[in-house]
């Protein structure tokens, strides 16, 4: 029989709860959480220009310490399921490893920390001193916009008061034990978009062509150093992810082009300082009399590092004590939602190995899902206990 984590994680990828759909991922963690005693709510957000998202919050015990772990269900689409060595949505296993959608990000690390937590509350008969609870979205492969940041605001108006947090996101490189993520670099995106006058290629004095003047924007922008990094975080980068005209004909000058740019941040930058820097990049690149246009997205967030000792130090000795590795302390990589959370309460990542997240074949180790279970539970056991 597979362990607890294991039928947990094989239950949850069976739900097909592609972004922004719930596809069952919530309706079973709500029965798992349910039965062991768990209040369980689900709610649901709406935004403008956005899909409704369903999120669930669960909660036992009262008082503090209040320890929340947090995650979600959706995962990026499968593609084709015919590459796949077993159906996406399957959760079989072949060879101790379990296959599918969401088998890293983050089913499998959401199905550790639900079974650890199951495990820690049936021993504690008489309670534990404190609250635990589950913020789980369906919304972090999405817009996010109708997730943890709405369902962290929900549960303050509730009245819950978080004193730390571990989101369940693949923070391991290579092996279980690799590293805890205690901080992120921030991240701002943008389009700079160029508008000149539109025109046949033949009579280029009676038109204004924007694709030199937006190449020139992208070369200044593409020159930027912003700096050389510090001990806590490594260099900001800036990087263009796509050029658009949208013109079909050879032989018409577009009156539009347009660039999109991503830029990961370091603590030497605010994002206001961050804009203002860019848009003074801009500035200084003579485009004659070629309209300039910035947009940055809404979505854009703060870098942050994590300094609380007892939470990165409580869950670092239950690492080490589970897999015999001391973790590297990290803010490498991508964005979470830990960026929302750090708000409310010191946040830490730590979950399964990455390597195969949003890729064909994703999957995890049984024997990694086995062991971060244990590394969850010995958590619990160490931070109610202090």
């Amino acid at each position: 029989m597979p362990s607890s984590a294991v039928a947990i994680a094989q239950d949850l990828i069976r739900c097909p709860s592609v972004t922004p759909a719930e596809g069952g991922a919530l309706e079973t963690l709500e029965r798992l959480l349910a039965s062991a005693g768990f209040a369980v709510s689900r709610v649901t957000f709406q935004d403008t220009d956005t899909p409704d998202v369903d999120n669930l919050f669960a909660s036992i015990g009262t008082g503090a310490p209040h320890f929340v772990f947090a995650g979600h269900t959706d995962v990026v689409p499968a593609g084709a399921a015919g590459d796949w060595r077993h159906s996406p949505f399957e959760a079989a296993i072949e060879d101790g490893m379990l296959y599918g959608r969401g088998a890293v990000d983050m089913k499998g690390g959401i199905a550790a920390f639900a079974a650890a937590a199951l495990d820690f509350v049936a021993e504690q008969r008489t309670g534990f001193g404190g609250t635990l609870s589950f913020l789980i979205t369906g919304d972090e492969e999405g817009p996010a916009v109708n997730g943890t940041v709405k369902l962290l605001e929900w549960a303050k108006a509730q009245g819950h008061v978080f004193d730390a947090c571990i989101v369940g996101e693949p923070t391991n490189p290579e092996t279980l034990g690799d590293a805890i993520k205690v901080g992120r670099r921030g991240s701002l995106s943008g389009t700079v978009s160029v508008t000149g006058t539109q025109g046949h290629v033949a009579y280029p004095h009676l038109a204004d062509n924007p694709i030199p003047g937006l190449v020139r924007l992208m070369a200044a922008l593409d020159a930027l150093v912003l700096d050389n990094g510090n001990d806590r975080f490594q260099p900001s980068n800036l990087e263009l992810v796509s050029v658009d005209v949208g013109n079909p004909a050879f032989n018409v000058i577009p009156a539009r082009a347009e660039a999109r740019f991503n830029v990961r941040f370091n603590d030497a930058w605010t994002l206001g300082a961050l804009k203002d820097r860019i848009r003074q990049t801009l500035e200084q690149v003579d485009t004659g009399k070629l309209e300039l246009g910035l947009e940055f997205k809404r979505d854009a967030s703060e870098s942050f590092l994590t300094r609380d000792e007892t939470l990165i130090a409580a869950l670092s000795d239950a690492v080490a004590a589970v897999t015999g590795r001391t973790p590297e302390l990290s803010t490498g990589g991508g964005t979470s939602d830990a960026r929302f959370i750090k708000n409310y309460c010191p946040v830490v990542e730590f979950g399964l190995v990455g390597q195969t997240m949003h890729k064909v074949d994703e999957c995890v180790a049984v024997s990694d899902l086995e062991r971060l279970t244990a590394v969850y539970k010995r958590f619990l056991d160490s931070f109610f206990q202090g």
